[in-house]
């Protein structure tokens, strides 16, 4: 069986277009942390690929439930949401599938994490599209382009992944810009902060965030999906 992880972002599914006369399932663990428009760009992607995109989601739907229930943001090991709401889910669907072959959205710029990729998940067959033809982020954003497709708003706030609203692997220009984004996200997950005593951003509490510190152009910022799972 050959799978693609959709992320709701650009590169994966450019990955799996690349390869959707060979795919046999494209799966797309949903949160409802995510910007509503990602769900507008997955039927969008569908109609481009030409079958459906399947959904799985866990128990806990958001990342407040996550953080309410374990009392627990990120930490050496990771986000707990990214654990829970992603992670899980994931090796759920895989229990007792054998003959698995992934498709990935690594780019040319990150044939280290593939590397590492291969050598965290030996049991499965994977192939790099985008590596293979030597294509970059910005490519992929091109190609999306020439296919008519608008790509997730997320994008066009100037936000280089479309993760979460709000995810807690954020630095302070990510947050500063959450803060003037979505208020309402900023202000939930200070408070949480609060209550269970431990930040997103390491020796700052977001209550306590200069609204001029950090540039989010100038962060890196993972792409909470499933390869991020991975290779934590």
């Amino acid at each position: 069986m050959i799978v693609s992880w959709f992320s709701a972002g650009v590169s994966s599914f450019i990955s799996a277009y690349l390869e959707k006369d060979n795919l046999d399932k494209m799966l797309y663990i949903h949160i409802n942390d995510q910007h509503e428009d990602s769900i507008r760009f997955l039927k969008d992607c569908e109609k481009a690929l030409g079958f459906e995109i399947k959904i799985l989601q866990s128990r806990y739907k958001s990342v407040r439930e996550v953080i309410q229930q374990f009392r627990y943001i990120n930490g050496a090991y990771g986000a707990k949401c990214t654990e829970i709401l992603k992670k899980r889910v994931r090796k759920e669907w895989e229990h007792d599938k054998k003959d698995l072959t992934y498709i990935w959205g690594y780019d040319v710029g990150e044939r280290h994490r593939a590397e590492r990729l291969l050598e965290t998940m030996p049991q499965f067959q994977h192939k790099f599209p985008l590596i293979e033809r030597n294509l970059t982020k910005e490519d992929c954003h091109g190609m999306l382009r020439e296919l008519g497709i608008k790509r997730p708003i997320m994008y066009d706030l100037g936000y280089r992944n479309n993760n979460c609203i709000g995810c807690v692997k954020g630095g302070m220009g990510y947050w500063n810009n959450i803060r003037k984004d979505f208020s309402e996200v900023f202000e939930e997950r200070a408070k949480q902060e609060r209550v269970i005593g431990h930040s997103c951003i390491k020796g700052i509490f977001l209550d306590e965030l200069d609204p001029y510190r950090g540039k989010l152009e100038d962060e890196v910022m993972e792409e909470c999906s499933i390869l991020c799972q991975l290779n934590i």
